[in-house]
């Protein structure tokens, strides 16, 4: 269900938390197909917000988000569903 209108303000930096951890929690599951999309959506938020507001989110969600998930995520990783090539019988 979409929001009537769009987030700001503490709602915003709420809701990018929340984002965060819940990729946090899909990449502690070794989901990775969930996690890139909660990733992406979490970063697109993010990047909406003003430095002010960045400040405000903690730390350690900012290090994942910026940092390890682009690790493991970023453009020069290999794409999903290229997948390895399987062995004929």
């Amino acid at each position: 269900m979409k929001p009537t209108k769009p987030l700001s303000g503490e709602a915003l930096i709420k809701e990018v938390n929340r984002r965060i951890r819940v990729a946090r929690s899909y990449w502690d599951a070794h989901n990775n197909s969930a996690c890139r999309k909660e990733r992406e959506r979490a970063l697109d938020l993010y990047n909406t917000l003003t430095p002010e507001q960045k400040e405000k989110i903690p730390q350690q969600l900012r290090v994942w988000l910026r940092y390890r998930s682009e690790k493991y995520f970023g453009a020069h990783r290999t794409p999903p569903g290229t997948g390895r090539k399987r062995k004929k019988q």
